[in-house]
């Protein structure tokens, strides 16, 4: 693959609004329906034939990278050295399925382990977030995204995933308590894009690889943390409690964890 990354961000984005325009056209179609871990674990024929067509258009134009996805049609990997990308063909499946929107393509480029470029598609309301440090900046469709401002957990809205506050895991309900709310999307790349917006301030759930790999790019880019829930650098091979946050909000939410452990 050439190493003119606007040509790549230009070649991905073609390849995802493709990828858009056959996923809405086979949700008028049967669907399929099958539980991966449990009955709020789903994945569809979509989704797979989606990754399918995703990972063979990333391989034509880059065949000798290495390529991880969700539902397995890439390769097994056991280190980023390369160049890597990594797939989410439809984040957000249950709501896919039930609310036929609400949901995300995402795909994120590695290049020995430092992200490069992300990409996440808002498919129902055609918005492709797409940027990082290859291409300096990131952009909304063809309209460039500031930095979100840098706020305080005090001061906005802190998306979360329910069975953490629930459970009150890593003291979530204290830290939504202090925010000024909480909000809960059921999609981590829809979760990402309010970062990005700055609608909220953070994020805070259990992702994979694929669910995190294309927002880390655009949000570190934009001087939004991205870490594990005690603030360590994510392996992006396995799966975190990963905290998503402004600079200030992170501070706030560490000293949270941290006050915890010396009681």
């Amino acid at each position: 693959m050439s190493e003119d990354w606007q040509q790549v961000a230009r070649d991905v984005s073609a390849l995802l609004r493709e990828g858009r325009r056959q996923v809405i056209a086979k949700m008028a179609g049967p669907m399929t329906v099958d539980e991966k871990t449990g009955r709020k674990d789903l994945v569809t024929n979509i989704d797979k034939s989606n990754e399918q067509f995703l990972i063979a258009g990333i391989r034509n134009m880059d065949p000798t990278a290495k390529v991880l996805g969700e539902e397995g049609f890439g390769d097994t990997l056991t280190s980023l050295d390369g160049r890597v990308w990594i797939v989410d063909p439809i984040d957000g499946t249950m709501n896919f399925v039930k609310q036929h929107d609400n949901f995300a393509m995402m795909i994120g480029i590695y290049q020995d382990g430092e992200g490069q470029l992300g990409f996440i598609y808002d498919v129902m309301n055609d918005v492709l977030y797409a940027g990082g440090p290859a291409v300096d900046g990131v952009w909304a469709n063809d309209q460039q995204i500031s930095a979100p401002a840098n706020l305080a957990l005090s001061e906005g809205l802190i998306g979360a995933s329910a069975p953490l506050v629930v459970h009150d895991t890593a003291h979530m309900q204290k830290i939504v308590h202090d925010s000024a709310g909480m909000r809960i999307y059921g999609s981590a790349g829809i979760e990402m894009i309010n970062v990005l917006l700055g609608k909220t301030l953070g994020y805070i759930s259990y992702l994979k690889p694929w669910d995190i790999a294309a927002g880390q790019v655009m949000l570190n880019f934009l001087g939004v943390r991205v870490s594990t829930i005690d603030g360590q650098p994510l392996n992006m091979l396995s799966s975190n409690l990963v905290l998503v946050a402004t600079e200030k909000a992170q501070r706030d939410i560490l000293q949270i964890e941290e006050d915890d452990v010396s009681l």
